[in-house]
């Protein structure tokens, strides 16, 4: 997935780290010219020097190609320009913003972010979940985020149309707890078929989720 950051402070350094480990294409924008030759030989990612409210600045860092834009900087006004920009010059499907005044929260919702987030570890847990795993609805976080229960409609296309799970073998540490079908709820066994339309209740791990998502071959 390739996100471009806004701001190339402590938050957007740990944040292009984080999302660097879990193999995602980060590209960061800083206005200070020190502050990115330090991120660029630090992370060994594309970093541009510039404006991140400006138009040619977000072109530049790949704004045309990327899956979202989160807006880290200290400046809540400059983090809902850049938002606002992306969404409405490029269509980005996807916009967070971190806001440094929580009273901003809510106008910078009603002003089309998609996300308001306040820490680094919950923006990189929200944009992972919201882009990179938006076909896997989550219903509830256990274990303050270890594992989740989630909800995924097997589309029409669905591969696996007509197999059994005996023969499909999700992951380790994941479990479809139910599924419904036409209104009825059908607790799983192993030889329970799976059919596109379905809507599937999954208990897993976050770790695993991109593995349910690959072997249930959903898009």
């Amino acid at each position: 997935m390739k996100i471009v950051i806004i701001g190339g402070g402590k938050i957007g350094y740990y944040l292009a780290r984080t999302l660097i480990e879990h193999g995602h294409e980060p590209t960061l924008v800083e206005q200070d010219k020190d502050v990115s030759a330090y991120l660029a030989n630090d992370l060994d990612i594309p970093v541009v020097c510039g404006d991140g409210t400006m138009t040619e600045c977000l072109i530049s860092a790949g704004i045309k190609s990327a899956d979202a834009l989160i807006a880290v900087t200290g400046e809540d006004e400059k983090n809902l320009v850049a938002c606002q920009l992306a969404k409405a010059t490029f269509g980005l499907r996807r916009t967070v913003a971190k806001v440094n005044n929580p009273k901003n929260a809510q106008v910078m919702r009603r002003l089309g972010i998609d996300i308001t987030v306040s820490s680094t570890d919950s923006i990189a847990r929200l944009i992972e979940r919201e882009v990179d795993l938006s076909v896997i609805k989550q219903i509830v976080s256990l274990n303050q985020g270890e594992a989740s229960l989630s909800e995924v409609l097997l589309p029409e296309d669905f591969r696996y149309d007509g197999s059994k799970l005996t023969d499909i073998r999700l992951p380790d540490q994941s479990v479809i707890v139910s599924i419904e079908r036409r209104g009825e709820v059908i607790i799983p066994r192993g030889n329970t078929v799976l059919y596109a339309g379905d809507k599937l209740l999954i208990m897993a791990k976050n770790e695993v989720l991109y593995k349910v998502r690959d072997k249930l071959k959903l898009d």
